[in-house]
């Protein structure tokens, strides 16, 4: 009996030295070599302050910001823990709503977000994600569209010419990856950071 157990006692040891030590750091050795910005979370300072991340959505809710896509992450309810609260862009809790196309809930949520966005005067044509949320509800871009459709009121509330913002959001387009990947998209914590430093 010991002659088979010592075997499988082994391979556990081995495999989880291996699978559990060896290769994570490895691959940790890898990432900051190869890509130490990204392996660090992709971190954006100013003036010697961490402001948030390329990778990760901000809550910006000022007039005189561009505004992410709706964010359907939550966060445990400080007066019932057995409940959830909406809590915008929290990357503790990554998660899109699932909300299935046909659900009333999903349907009354974005059209309440097409009103407040009319409302607001920020966008005069809606676009997707000025009111869906992402997977992640952590997404950090928008799409060329909704950031466009947000300068008049940006620049209204900056008092600044419409003009010089909407060449500040084209600036900032991102294009598709070698061309053929993903979508045109604007980092919207990017854009923030570079208006504030219109002034």
């Amino acid at each position: 009996m010991l002659a088979q157990i010592r075997p499988a006692i082994v391979m556990i040891v081995l495999l989880t030295l291996l699978t559990g030590l060896a290769y994570p750091l490895a691959i940790t050795a890898i990432a900051q070599l190869a890509f130490p910005d990204e392996a660090n979370g992709s971190l954006v300072e100013r003036k010697g302050v961490i402001v948030g991340s390329r990778l990760i959505g901000q809550n910006f809710a000022a007039a005189h910001y561009f505004h992410g896509r709706p964010s359907a992450t939550s966060a445990p309810d400080p007066n019932d823990a057995g409940k959830t609260i909406d809590a915008p862009y929290n990357a503790a809790n990554s998660a899109g709503s699932n909300l299935g196309p046909t659900s009333k809930k999903l349907v009354d949520r974005v059209n309440a977000a097409i009103e407040a966005e009319f409302a607001a005067g920020r966008i005069d044509v809606v676009a997707a994600d000025a009111v869906t949320t992402s997977a992640s509800g952590l997404d950090p871009h928008i799409s060329p569209q909704f950031a466009l459709a947000q300068v008049p009121a940006v620049a209204a509330a900056r008092r600044l010419p419409e003009p010089r913002v909407r060449a500040l959001v084209e600036a900032h387009i991102e294009q598709r990856f070698a061309g053929f990947i993903g979508e045109p998209r604007v980092n919207v914590l990017a854009l923030n950071l570079a208006l504030d430093e219109l002034h």
